[in-house]
């Protein structure tokens, strides 16, 4: 348990940051959530629309640290990998 003012402080803090992380990340799973069910829909133009925004969510998740940089970069490529295969059929 926290002795200190400072201490008691820092678990103050801590508490709301995760609360804001958990938010931030809940939003950006969501965000491939539409794109995945788009993707398995068929429909391209559905899925292209939530790719732009899953792809503004996870990079707006990196700067702010909930996601690694590269991680970031990763899910957005494979995403939009498959969102390019379905729309060449």
């Amino acid at each position: 348990m926290a002795n200190t003012k400072s201490a008691k402080k820092a678990i103050r803090v801590i508490a709301g940051r995760t609360a804001v992380n958990k938010a931030r990340r809940s939003r950006m799973r969501t965000s491939w959530r539409t794109v995945e069910e788009a993707i398995a829909a068929g429909d391209a133009s559905k899925a292209e629309a939530a790719l732009r925004a899953a792809e503004s969510e996870t990079a707006r998740a990196a700067s702010k640290g909930v996601l690694h940089k590269n991680a970031s970069a990763r899910k957005v490529s494979r995403l939009a990998k498959r969102v390019k295969a379905l729309s060449a059929r």
